[in-house]
């Protein structure tokens, strides 16, 4: 199939063991890896302890999905795996457990209910859960006979009073979201939780204070009947004395509130603060400090002009991960701080250097500060690059004095994988005079090389990180050149970035896209006569304004979970606060411009995908058949295709499927820059 360099790329990708998260508590390391099934067919996320050496923890082929370490050495964690032994106390439709992991010795469940736990943490000397309950149960015996008549009924049937009913990939569930706490259960005994009624409304997260007297949560409500009402987010502290719960924050038309971390001490949260994107306002971000004693709101380092979350060291210091010029950053600071510190080195990436390949993007924050001091606080992260596959760092850090710390790599056991080619980076003056940048992935020789241009999705996102879903990697060994672009809308350039492209979705990102592939093209070692356009999401959207605007230029274009008609998308989404931002840029609906499609088109979509939902990707192929001039073969047959997977949302994640969608997408390039023979796996039937 396509090619041998090719394969030998995939297969190591795709079998890959990832790190997905990290915690830390009382000096042990705990993350989380995603790796493959036994049976290779599919992948499971593990819990594996890495303070000293790796040491996988769980085994079975059900994923471990929230995990909250005790400061007593145990791990709490939620997985439906099944126990050990037929428990004939076992609830009808478990879903996810509770299960415990003693510091020696097998994991054994801690407590199993209908409809299962969908969240879990650990404070002090209590487990605190999320959970569904059902609407007509006061008690947790009538909810088990409740659920369990349901089970019996086989009714499906969900009646929902808000918007939405889905998220991602998932039906939101029946019932309604409450919280459990309880006392940490000694061994061999069950947990009593007592429930903890939440306000009207869908749980968006929650966050316990050290001592697990209370918690903050944000859910959204609905508070109308407008698009800009649908979905309100209001913050919310909720005591677990009294049950009480106080409305802290409402968010508004301009300011959109979420809530974050709980310092040690108990007496601040974290605020992410967002302006909502709509018409005339474009999206940003930033971060403030409530004091939940007075409900006084302050901007945290007001002057930082990136986009943060951040999580605190202690009562006074915040750290936060930003992207940061196609690469990324670690930012720390005091409260008062107008401008936070840098302890990440900065990487100059707007002009090819030696240093290049030492660019690193970091996600996935991890301290303890229950036991960092103001001089001494260690933090992990999860580092990686465009050319560099993930591993688990260490930095050191004083949060008095920061200053550029060089991370110790910790040995994990993420899967190290070396990229083939080489790196470099594109850069030119946009319309409009402003610097745009592109990485540019390039196969070992001299070329010229046949290129295919990667569309990031978002539209609010870098090429800065790896990724196992649109990897370059396979493609650069096949031969092929791949450009990373970051156009207007992109992050890590300062707000100035994405206020160029929010109210023009096929505007300044489209220009800027076209003047990084003319500035890549005009290399020598780059074949401008066999260019390719693919993107995803967002993506998926410019190569679809790309299609109906560039003519022939490309040789083809490929597009994965697309928008195709804005204004149906806006109202079909799960997020239904884009509607109100799309339907006023109809005027860049690439729907409008199907009859100036001239290439062949690869439409790739899951029909689980709520995010861009399926019916973009069914007006996109039809219109291909009845709108676009016909686009054939060289026997006179459609030359478009449509690779559907009716089991997959936004992303493709199965670890077959994820082959096919490589192979078909390369093979695709093939055809049609290098006049292969097309052939698909046999896998497909």
């Amino acid at each position: 199939m396509t090619n041998s360099a090719f394969d030998a790329a995939l297969s190591p990708l795709l079998d890959a063991s990832r790190l997905t998260g990290v915690s830390v508590v009382a000096g042990r390391v705990v993350t989380t890896v995603q790796q493959l099934k036994q049976d290779r067919t599919g992948y499971v996320t593990q819990l594996w302890d890495v303070t000293e050496h790796p040491m996988q923890l769980t085994f079975a082929d059900d994923s471990v999905s929230a995990v909250a370490p005790a400061r007593d050495g145990r791990i709490f964690f939620l997985s439906s795996r099944d126990s050990a032994a037929a428990d004939p106390d076992t609830p009808a439709a478990a879903g996810a457990k509770l299960w415990v992991l003693p510091a020696m010795g097998e994991p054994s469940i801690v407590a199993q209910r209908a409809w299962g736990f969908s969240g879990l943490q650990v404070a002090n000397d209590k487990l605190v859960v999320a959970m569904q309950w059902h609407s007509g149960a006061a008690t947790h015996q009538e909810h088990e006979e409740l659920a369990a008549t349901r089970d019996k009924a086989k009714v499906s049937g969900v009646v929902y009073s808000q918007f939405p009913t889905r998220y991602w990939d998932q039906d939101l569930p029946q019932g309604r979201t409450v919280l459990g706490i309880a006392l940490l259960p000694s061994p061999g005994e069950r947990p009593e939780f007592i429930r903890i009624d939440l306000p009207a409304g869908r749980l968006v997260n929650w966050h316990l204070d050290a001592a697990a007297t209370h918690a903050v949560v944000t859910m959204a409500q609905h508070r109308g009947n407008t698009p800009d009402d649908v979905e309100t987010q209001v913050l919310y502290r909720i005591d677990f004395v009294t049950g009480q719960a106080t409305e802290l924050l409402t968010s508004t038309l301009h300011q959109e509130f979420s809530a974050g971390t709980i310092s040690p001490d108990g007496t601040r949260a974290v605020i992410n603060i967002s302006t909502p994107w709509r018409d005339g306002t474009n999206l940003s971000v930033s971060a403030g400090i409530m004091d939940l004693r007075s409900g006084q709101l302050q901007a945290l380092w007001p002057d930082l002009d990136r986009w943060v979350s951040p999580e605190w060291l202690t009562n006074s210091h915040l750290i936060a991960t930003s992207d940061d010029e196609g690469a990324g950053a670690i930012f720390t600071g005091g409260l008062g701080d107008a401008q936070p510190t840098r302890m990440t080195t900065a990487v100059d990436t707007w002009q090819p250097h030696p240093e290049l390949e030492t660019a690193r993007t970091y996600t996935a924050l991890a301290t303890d500060p229950q036991v960092n001091t103001d001089t001494a606080a260690p933090v992990y992260a999860i580092s990686s690059g465009v050319a560099a596959s993930p591993q688990l760092v260490r930095f050191e850090l004083n949060p008095t004095a920061p200053a550029i710390t060089e991370p110790e790599v910790v040995h994990s056991p993420a899967t190290a994988l070396a990229s083939p080619g080489r790196l470099t980076t594109v850069s030119t003056s946009a319309e409009d005079g402003t610097r745009v940048r592109s990485w540019l992935r390039l196969p070992e020789g001299d070329g010229p090389f046949p290129m295919v241009v990667f569309v990031h999705g978002g539209p609010w996102g870098s090429w800065n990180a790896w990724t196992y879903r649109w990897n370059p990697d396979p493609f650069v060994a096949a031969g092929y050149a791949v450009l990373l672009p970051d156009p207007a809308i992109s992050t890590g350039y300062g707000q100035h970035m994405i206020d160029r492209g929010n109210q023009q979705l096929g505007g300044t990102p489209f220009t800027d896209l076209m003047q990084l592939i003319d500035a890549a093209a005009a290399r020598d070692d780059i074949d401008a006569a066999n260019v390719a356009v693919a993107g995803g999401s967002y993506g998926g959207y410019l190569a679809n304004w790309v299609a109906g605007h560039t003519g022939t230029k490309f040789r083809c274009i490929i597009t994965h979970a697309s928008l195709w008609d804005t204004n149906v998308m806006g109202q079909t989404t799960d997020n239904a606060t884009w509607d109100r931002a799309m339907a006023p840029q109809t005027q860049y609906s690439p729907h409008h411009y199907a009859h100036q499609i001239a290439v062949p088109m690869l439409v790739i979509h899951g029909d689980k995908d709520y995010r861009v939902p399926i019916g973009q990707a069914h007006q996109l192929w039809h219109a291909l058949h009845t709108v676009t001039p016909a686009v054939t073969d060289a026997d006179g047959k459609s030359a478009h295709r449509y690779l559907y997977f009716p089991d997959e949302g936004h992303w493709i994640l199965g670890r077959g499927n994820a082959e096919a969608w490589y192979k078909v997408f390369c093979n695709f390039l093939d055809v049609h820059l290098r006049d292969a023979p097309e052939e698909y796996p046999s896998e497909l039937g």
